[in-house]
C-alpha cells in the first residue's frame, strides 16, 4: 500500500485522547491534516486502500463502540477570514478546525453579536452545523450563511447555502442525505455589530444582570455551563446525551395531568420536553451501570470517570431509554454519533 510522503500516519493509533468520553479504541490508521490539500491527499489515499473514512476533530459528539477498521483523519485546519463588513454586520469564513469557544470568545471580544449563548460547547467549528448546536434560546443556523464541504466522494470542493442545510433541532442535511458523504471544511457566519441579545431563556436573563451587555450575557452563560456541566478535560463525557423529545398536545396533556411538574416548551408542532427533567425524575441522575454514570448534577450528561468502553456508555443510555418509555411512553433519541 502506497502512503503519501506527505501524510503522517500512524497505524493501529489509539483514539482515546481524540474523543472527550475517553472510551478506549483503535484506529487502523490515523492522520492530523491542517490544509484542504492534506484533506484530499487523505480522502484519496483512503480510496485507493479502500478504507472508511472517519473524521474527527474533538469527538465531542462522538462515542466510538469499537475499533475502527480504517482511516481517521483529525481535522486541525484553522483560519478566520472576514468576507464583508457594513457599519451592521460581519461575515467571516471560519476554518472547521478552529476551536468553537474560541470563536465565540472572540466574536464577544470584538463586539459581535450572534454566537455569545452558545459559549463554552465543547468541539470545533466544523462540528457545529452538523447537529446544528444550541443553547439558552439560541441555534447556529441563526448565523450560519454557508458551509463549505469536500466531498468524499469526487473531492470536490462544495459550498451549501443556510437553506440547503436544511437545519433543524439537533439536525441538518449532515446528519441524514450528506451522512459520511462529506468533510466540513469552513463555516460561514454572519454577526450583528449592533447589540441584540437573545434573552428569552429566563435562567440566562436572570443570570446576566439588570443592564445585560454582549460581555454580562457570555459571563453568565460561561458560569450557568460551569456550574451545571462537568468539563470534559476533568471528567470525561460528551456533553448532553439526549435531545429534548417532541410530544404531540395531546400526549403532552396526559402527561402534564400525570406530572404536574413537568417541564416542557410549546413548539409549531407540539411540545418539547425537557430530557434532563425526566430522566431526573424517573431517578436516574447518579446512578451507575457498567461503571458509566448519569452526572449528579445534571442528568442529561453521562459520564465516564472509569474509563469505561463505549459498548458500557450505550448500555447505561439504553438502560435510561428503557426506563423513560416505560414510564412517560416517550423515546429519547441519543444525541451523539454512535460508532
Amino acid at each position: 500500500m502506497h502512503i503519501p510522503a506527505e501524510l503522517a500516519i500512524q497505524a493501529d493509533a489509539d483514539l482515546k485522547e481524540y474523543n472527550t468520553l475517553g472510551v478506549p479504541s483503535r484506529a487502523r490508521y490515523l492522520t492530523t491534516v491542517d490544509s484542504t490539500a492534506l484533506l484530499t491527499q487523505a480522502l484519496r489515499f483512503a480510496q485507493e486502500a479502500k478504507l472508511a473514512v472517519l473524521v474527527l476533530g474533538q469527538g465531542s459528539n462522538t462515542v466510538l463502540t469499537r475499533d475502527f477498521d480504517g482511516l481517521v483523519i483529525h481535522n486541525q485546519l484553522r483560519g478566520v477570514e472576514v468576507l464583508a463588513e457594513t457599519a451592521s454586520h460581519i461575515e467571516l469564513r471560519v476554518a472547521a478546525g478552529e476551536n468553537w469557544h474560541q470563536f465565540v470568545t472572540r466574536a464577544v471580544n470584538q463586539q459581535w453579536f450572534g454566537v455569545e449563548n452558545l459559549a463554552l460547547i465543547p468541539g470545533l467549528v466544523g462540528a457545529a452545523p452538523i447537529q446544528n448546536i444550541g443553547a439558552y434560546g439560541a441555534e447556529v443556523k441563526d448565523v450560519i450563511t454557508a458551509v463549505e464541504y469536500l466531498d468524499r466522494t469526487t473531492l470536490a470542493t462544495q459550498t451549501l447555502s443556510n437553506d440547503a442545510c436544511q437545519f433543524a433541532y439537533r439536525d441538518s442535511i449532515f446528519k441524514n442525505a450528506l451522512c459520511d458523504a462529506t468533510v466540513i471544511t469552513a463555516v460561514q457566519f454572519r454577526l450583528n455589530k449592533r447589540a441584540t441579545l437573545n434573552l428569552g431563556y429566563p435562567a440566562l436573563a436572570d443570570e446576566a444582570g439588570e443592564q445585560p451587555s454582549l460581555a454580562s450575557v457570555y459571563d453568565a452563560v460561561c458560569r450557568i455551563r460551569t456550574q451545571k456541566l462537568p468539563d470534559p478535560a476533568e471528567i470525561p463525557n460528551a456533553g448532553s446525551f439526549f435531545k429534548n423529545p417532541l410530544v404531540t398536545a395531546e400526549h403532552h396533556q396526559r402527561l402534564k395531568s400525570q406530572f404536574p411538574g413537568l417541564v416542557s416548551f410549546a413548539t409549531g408542532e407540539g411540545y418539547k420536553l425537557a430530557a434532563g427533567w425526566l430522566i431526573d425524575q424517573a431517578g436516574w441522575k447518579d446512578k451507575e451501570v457498567a461503571g458509566v454514570r448519569v452526572h449528579q448534577q445534571q442528568a442529561l450528561v453521562v459520564i465516564n470517570p472509569a474509563i469505561r468502553s463505549g459498548a458500557d456508555v450505550m448500555a447505561l443510555a439504553a438502560a435510561i431509554q428503557q426506563d423513560i418509555a416505560r414510564i412517560y411512553n416517550v423515546q429519547l433519541e441519543v444525541e451523539p454519533r454512535i460508532y
